[in-house]
């Protein structure tokens, strides 16, 4: 499984980067200008510092304008994947871009048919957002086993990009169901390390290393 870390804040990449965590960032607008800084220049950083590709969003509802701002994204760096909303405009700025050879992220996914639909429009990644599923009491995870169905049937490459990470269980569940990629925020994918036993191994085995004085340098 892939992770992509959902953040714009350039320290907490590079962090988990560093780590070998991060195959790809997605981001959004609204994310970039809570940093204060500019959209293209904060992409543009992000690109140079991650290998997997770098989702950025377009702004326009309308397929024309939306197509001319994902020509206008992907000039950035070549990892750059277009962020397109689920709507029948963002379909046909999926069909458009990625018969131009570009990456394409369809979001803002809720029913396995908008996922269909999309993997025949040519799209790169599906977003379903399982965490706002979930706020509406339905469960976000049979949206990822039914797509990963539908996909495996017809032999569709489009990636399932499980989004609207919340907690560990929602990671887990994505990676027993088979999601090709989980999207998160940072938190979440560092609290994957937490465990109470192993707090309380490690607890018992500084108490042992203690009391033998043992050290190594």
């Amino acid at each position: 499984m892939k992770f992509f870390v959902d953040t714009a804040e350039i320290d907490a990449i590079a962090e988990l980067n560093d780590l070998g965590m991060v195959d790809g960032v997605t981001t959004n607008p609204s994310l970039i200008k809570k940093s204060g800084r500019d959209i293209i220049e904060v992409t543009k950083e992000i690109c140079d510092l991650v290998d997997g590709p770098v989702s950025a969003e377009v702004t326009a509802t309308d397929a024309e304008t939306m197509i001319a701002e994902g020509r206008k994204l992907v000039e950035i760096a070549e990892n750059i994947a277009v962020k397109v909303p689920l709507t029948w405009d963002g379909l046909k700025a999926c069909k458009t871009l990625s018969d131009d050879g570009h990456m394409v992220n369809v979001t803002l996914c809720f029913s396995a048919n908008q996922a269909l639909l999309a993997a025949k429009a040519g799209a790169t990644f599906i977003s379903p957002f399982i965490g706002r599923l979930d706020d509406i009491n339905l469960d976000g995870m049979e949206l990822i086993e039914d797509i990963r169905i539908i996909y495996d049937n017809y032999g569709f490459e489009t990636q399932i990009l499980a989004a609207s990470i919340r907690s560990v269980n929602h990671v887990l569940d994505s990676a027993r169901i088979g999601a090709d990629v989980i999207t998160a925020p940072p938190a979440v994918i560092k609290a994957m390390v937490n465990h109470p036993l192993t707090d309380k191994g490690l607890d018992a085995f500084l108490a042992d290393i203690k009391a033998a004085e043992i050290k190594i340098l």
